[in-house]
């Protein structure tokens, strides 16, 4: 059976690969795409996730918009990486499919209520605002969540928006501490992991040369690594996102360890870091399987099979 899942995210190029991937995966069946504010504001990555879905060829997927802003910060976003849009790179449209009537935490809400306990799974790949929302406005559905498998957070790598903190967890950092206060099993994909996921020029060229949601792909790319290039000299981009989806249908391809993660609220330099404690020297019991490494060639391989169906 495939597995149920709800995607929240804020794209984003990466987030708009990961979506494509879980689309093209039959282990997956995606219950709905909820958007949240992160990388640009909340009216473009509604917008965006519904281009992404059409050009997947899965309109039928409802897209609900979310939250507008944090819990009780401003918002912070990322064109800087991303462009304007949130999606530069390619020709964008206005796509077919309409927003879904109703909020994206209602619709998270009534889900987790309708489905059996503990067979949905959450997948944020933007801030945590949605969800904790969610958590907030509804303590009941906490328990019937069976997993949230995260993009968010670092350890050895640190920071990519701030020397200590990576942006999910940074744009809202309380909602992250109550997310991973909640007690749901959660699985963390960190910039450890997704820095190791480095796009090249072969397997670009093989995605613009699969077909359009190839070339889309490629797009994305070719805009999105400008920025690592610059920052990291990089060769390409890290493609963080996907890692969350490449989790959920290859976790042999990855591995880490149950640790206890702590979000830092207060810090006057450290604000939304994830205190991760590898070591176990802190006493604090595990909340979190925090994942270190990732099998790059497997990913990729992953990747250009799933995604290339698409367009066939």
């Amino acid at each position: 059976m495939p597995r149920k899942i709800i995607i929240d995210t804020d794209p984003g190029q990466d987030d708009a690969v990961a979506l494509l991937l879980a689309l093209a995966s039959p282990e997956l069946e995606v219950l709905g795409v909820t958007t949240v504010a992160g990388n640009v504001p909340l009216d473009l990555t509604q917008l965006n996730a519904r281009i992404v879905c059409q050009i997947a060829g899965r309109g039928d997927i409802p897209v609900y918009a979310g939250c507008p802003a944090p819990l009780s910060r401003p918002l912070v976003t990322a064109e800087h990486v991303h462009g304007k849009s949130g999606l530069d790179g390619i020709l964008l449209f206005e796509p077919e499919t309409p927003l879904a009537e109703g909020h994206a935490v209602d619709f998270i809400i009534e889900t987790l209520r309708r489905e059996p306990a503990g067979t949905v799974t959450l997948v944020p790949i933007g801030p945590l605002t949605n969800i904790a929302h969610a958590f907030q406005r509804a303590p009941d559905i906490v328990s019937r969540v069976q997993q949230i498998v995260l993009m968010g957070g670092a350890y050895c790598e640190v920071g990519n928006i701030t020397p200590a903190a990576e942006f999910n967890i940074y744009v809202d950092p309380e909602a992250a501490k109550l997310v991973f206060a909640s007690g749901v099993p959660l699985t963390v994909l960190p910039l450890d992991v997704t820095h190791q996921a480095v796009t090249n020029r072969d397997w670009i060229e093989t995605m613009r040369a699969s077909g359009p949601v190839g070339r889309a792909v490629a797009g994305w790319t070719d805009f999105f690594e400008r920025y690592d290039r610059e920052k990291y000299g990089s060769e390409g981009a890290p493609l963080h996102d996907p890692c969350a989806i490449a989790w959920l249908i290859r976790p042999d391809l990855f591995s880490g360890r149950e640790i206890n993660v702590e979000i830092e609220t207060k810090g006057e330099f450290t604000l939304g870091m994830t205190v991760a404690d590898w070591w176990r020297v802190s006493g604090r019991k595990p909340n979190a399987l925090f994942i270190r490494d990732i099998d790059r060639d497997g990913f990729f391989d992953l990747l250009t099979q799933r995604i290339t169906t698409l367009d066939r």
